[in-house]
């Protein structure tokens, strides 16, 4: 999973919308405009950046708390709307707008590179209007947090000083006041949203919002001595005066307690009022809608018209091969037992288990350092930024999945950061250590999200945006990539990995037998713990994931099955001449691409290389 990404973060209308300006952070590059007689003495492919920068000027004035993700501070000051109708109203018609100028654009004019960027551009501007449409907003906006999406989830981090909010100056510390009575605004709007779906029938899960209400309660409960909020007064720059370091920690414990009151708005109202009426089921497909939904959801995520059957039976497919490999490795090991009996060895056995928190973070060192050792034989592009390796935030690992990564500053100002989850580490298995870094960190999300950013040669939508079919493909794809890097010679390590290649296939099945098939919760978590080494805890919070984001988690494996099928396409045409590097290089040098549009891409990659 990767927090570069807002699409996990910034609510659920966001996820259902599937537009890529509102789940991706984009910023400018300087405003650009085209007069009439300008645009006539232009190149197609003129008009065509012209209307990316444009593009990307007017999404960032829109959509402020990108610019701070990517270290542009000029609208520093602003969290923000996303959740009220006149934001949503300017959303689909900048959509509108820019979909029609692409479409004057001849395309058969362009350079092999801006027809791929058109293609990208023209794929998202009609996936977003899509999401846009009174059917499908309907069933998305009105369902704005649950423990999974949502800003409670996302701006504590985020206003802590360890987020992508700089706190390096008075200023900084001032802007951050600021957002905080937006963020306020957003929460108190979260709630007249959610009485908009009570009235419709459109309504949330009893288990997510029970998770929101007990998240709520664990913020407060922190106290301002231990909220993320005060933080930033905890580590004021050495040279801020003594008078704006006391002005400013009295300002923060006020803005604190404005929060604390929010939060506790949002919890009483959901606990006393909308739980009532909450579903008792889990799935979409018990909710009003659900079934238009998912199918939306499925296109979105996967970038391509699959249909929840085939995905569940590609996933039963893909569960039955693993565990053939997973057999072999059992007898490798010598284990005297059945499958499901080697799976409670590994969940209990002492020595898959960290001593502790701080040997746990170095076991990822030592991983990094083996990694940064082999990667020049498979990348011949190395990003700039830097990665750092972190445990989550002891006030939010408890709802936190087993890693993710955050992006870094282009300019590597502020490096990548992979954090691993070190909460009831009984439930932590070191077998997986080797595949969770090869996905969060390098070669996955780092290397992928790195190299776009840092290309300045992409229009920006295509170095800062994406899609989950591509960017949790390829983090997929990546941890096969300890093989040739020869990370796998440990039995225990390799079963890790396929035990990881289990949970992306298992996937498939639970994510489409839940909000398909009318799965329960319990029936869901069971499947994952009969077919896998997972600890009831990480099973747990994985099938509550899929409830609160349907979709998403289909995107792994979608995505990696197509990397590895082009990848042995070009294996086979190119036999002796295929050159790892240079087949990473082409996947990633474009940014995140559609499945279609990468396809089309490698395979002409492979033609010229015949």
């Amino acid at each position: 999973m990767t927090k570069n990404s807002l699409a996990l973060l910034l609510g659920t209308s966001l996820l259902a919308t599937g537009s890529i300006a509102m789940a991706q952070p984009l910023a400018a590059t300087g405003a650009a405009t085209m007069e009439h007689h300008e645009a006539a003495e232009m190149t197609e492919g003129e008009k065509l950046k012209a209307l990316f920068a444009k593009s990307d000027e007017d999404n960032l004035r829109r959509n402020p708390i990108g610019a701070l993700f990517r270290g542009d501070e000029r609208y520093a000051d602003q969290l923000g709307d996303y959740i009220s109708d006149e934001y949503f109203a300017k959303e689909k018609a900048a959509e509108t707008a820019e979909l029609s100028a692409l479409m004057k654009i001849d395309r058969s004019q362009l350079s092999a590179t801006d027809k791929i960027a058109y293609d990208v551009f023209k794929r998202t501007k009609q996936q977003a209007l899509k999401g846009y449409s009174d059917e499908i907003m309907a069933l998305t906006v009105v369902r704005p947090v649950n423990h999974f999406s949502g800003f409670h989830t996302f701006y504590p981090n985020f206003a802590s000083g360890k987020g992508g909010a700089p706190f390096k100056t008075v200023k900084n510390y001032e802007d951050n006041l600021k957002r905080h009575k937006q963020f306020i605004t957003i929460g108190d709007r979260s709630i007249d949203r959610f009485r908009e779906g009570m009235d419709s029938g459109v309504v949330e899960t009893k288990l997510t919002i029970t998770n929101v209400i007990e998240q709520l309660a664990t913020q407060i409960g922190l106290g301002l001595e231990n909220s993320p909020f005060m933080a930033p007064t905890k580590n004021f720059p050495e040279d801020f005066s003594d008078a704006d370091k006391a002005r400013l920690t009295k300002e923060y414990e006020a803005a604190t307690k404005d929060i604390f009151a929010s939060y506790q708005r949002m919890h009483d109202f959901l606990k006393d009022e909308y739980l009532a009426v909450a579903r008792d089921e889990v799935g979409l497909s018990s909710m009003k809608g659900g079934a238009v939904l998912y199918e939306n959801m499925i296109e979105n995520t996967t970038t391509l018209p699959l249909k929840a059957h085939y995905i569940h039976n590609l996933g039963l497919s893909e569960v039955k091969r693993i565990k053939t490999e997973m057999e072999a490795i059992k007898t490798e090991v010598g284990f005297d037992g059945t499958l499901s009996e080697f799976f409670e060895f590994l969940r209990t056995d002492e020595q898959f288990h960290p001593e502790s928190r701080e040997a746990l973070t170095q076991a990822y060192y030592d991983m990094g350092k083996k990694v940064d050792a082999k990667i020049g034989e498979q990348f011949k592009v190395l990003p700039k930024s830097p990665l750092e390796i972190r445990p989550y935030d002891e006030s939010i690992e408890k709802f936190q999945a087993g890693g993710s990564y955050q992006s870094g500053t282009p300019d590597g100002s502020r490096p990548g950061v992979f954090y691993f989850n070190a909460y009831d580490l009984p439930s932590r298995n070191t077998s997986g250590i080797t595949t969770l870094y090869l996905h969060e960190g390098a070669p996955g999300h780092h290397f992928q999200i790195s190299l776009a950013q840092e290309n300045t040669d992409l229009p920006n939508f295509m170095r800062f945006g994406g899609n989950t079919a591509f960017v949790e493909g390829w983090a997929l794809y990546a941890e096969k990539l300890g093989f040739p890097m020869e990370l796998y010679d440990d039995p225990y390590q390799r079963f890790g990995h396929l035990d990881d290649e289990m949970l992306r296939a298992m996937r498939l099945v639970v994510d489409t037998g839940l909000h398909s098939k009318g799965w329960g919760r319990d029936k869901a978590i069971q499947y994952m713990l009969d077919n896998s080494s997972m600890g009831k805890t990480d099973a747990t919070a994985e099938v509550e994931r899929y409830i609160a984001i349907p979709s998403q988690a289909l995107a792994y494996k979608i995505g990696a099955l197509t990397i590895q099928r082009l990848k042995k396409e070009a294996q086979d045409a190119l036999g002796d001449k295929f050159d790892p590097r240079e087949f990473h290089d082409q996947v990633l040098n474009t940014g995140a691409l559609p499945m279609t549009v990468l396809e089309s891409k490698i395979r002409d990659w492979i033609k010229s290389q015949v």
